[in-house]
């Protein structure tokens, strides 16, 4: 799907899948295995939110509730974010299950590094997502201890929301790199889950999930991401990434694209999610810097990660 060229010579291709439904369900382009599972990871998260509001979360501010959402940089507002949902439960950070981690943005990562500080678990890029996973156990009386079992109510009204969403029964569910249950899905699966979402009537919790992060992208990603830029430059646009190459987003119209990197490199994510957009009629000056993926030599330009000439020429 992506070439990477260094001095006029391709010296590595990404290979992949990536699905583009219409806001009706039709298939405009599939290319690849679509339709088989895949540990879809972060993309999930505003299925998650939905299942979390689903199952009695009371997050009024949309702030917090797009952070719940977020695989943020771990800068001081995503931190005080995070923390803020605790505070307001009765909760501390001690009682988050993900990992203590650095600051994705390594100018947060350098300034905690300069004083003295090191690794917290409201800094891990999943921790909003734990807050309201503990939000919402605290508020409906369950067990805090285990939030993460597959078996915590929590989790279960997140699988059942998930299967509606996506109209997809969950088939395997392993462990994400936070700790919280996983569950494979299809990109096709997955793009019409997101569609649903922005499709939904105002005032409904789908649409509240898709607006919240609309409205807040920063706390959704941060600074220098892509997800944030995209929503940014793109007005009514849902990005949301994961790790392992899996990308889904969604326009305004309800128009959907889901893809997952073979060899789950981030680097040809975004030039694929650029090239549908224009595909699809949009532009903005800031895709303009996107489109493409550097490739350095001595520390300067010497090539570039690109789109394949010819890729969404089936796009219909």
């Amino acid at each position: 799907m992506v070439e990477v060229l260094r001095s006029g010579f391709v010296e590595s291709v990404h290979r992949g899948s990536v699905v583009v439904l219409a806001p009706d369900g039709r298939v405009r382009l599939a290319l690849g295995e679509v339709n088989e599972p895949v540990f879809t990871r972060s993309c999930n998260k505003p299925l998650q939110a939905l299942g979390l509001l689903r199952a009695g979360l009371d997050l009024p501010d949309d702030a917090d509730l797009a952070v719940g959402c977020a695989s943020h940089s771990g800068e001081a507002e995503h931190v005080e974010q995070v923390l803020g949902i605790l505070g307001k439960n009765g909760l501390t950070e001690t009682d988050l299950g993900c990992p203590p981690d650095w600051p994705l943005n390594k100018a947060s990562r350098h300034r905690v590094i300069a004083s003295g500080g090191g690794k917290r678990s409201a800094a891990m890029n999943c921790s909003g997502k734990h807050a309201a996973m503990l939000a919402t156990t605290v508020q409906q009386g369950w067990d805090v201890r285990d939030y993460l079992n597959p078996d915590h109510p929590a989790q279960t009204a997140i699988a059942e929301t998930v299967t509606e969403m996506t109209g997809e029964n969950i088939t395997t569910i392993g462990v994400d790199g936070c700790g919280a249950p996983l569950f494979a899905l299809t990109l096709s699966g997955l793009a019409t889950g997101y569609t649903r979402l922005v499709l939904a009537d105002p005032g409904t919790r789908r649409r509240r999930v898709a607006d919240a992060m609309r409205a807040h992208p920063y706390l959704v990603g941060g600074t220098d991401r892509d997800d944030t830029e995209l929503m940014q430059a793109i007005p009514g646009v849902l990005v949301k990434g994961g790790a392992e190459g899996v990308h889904a987003m969604v326009l305004s119209d309800g128009t959907a694209v889901a893809m997952k990197i073979d060899d789950g490199s981030p680097r040809p994510r975004t030039p694929i999610l650029v090239g549908v957009l224009r595909a699809l009629g949009y532009d903005a000056p800031a895709l303009a810097d996107m489109a493409e993926r550097d490739v350095l030599g001595g520390g300067v330009p010497v090539g570039a990660a690109r789109l394949r000439d010819g890729l969404l020429d089936d796009l219909v």
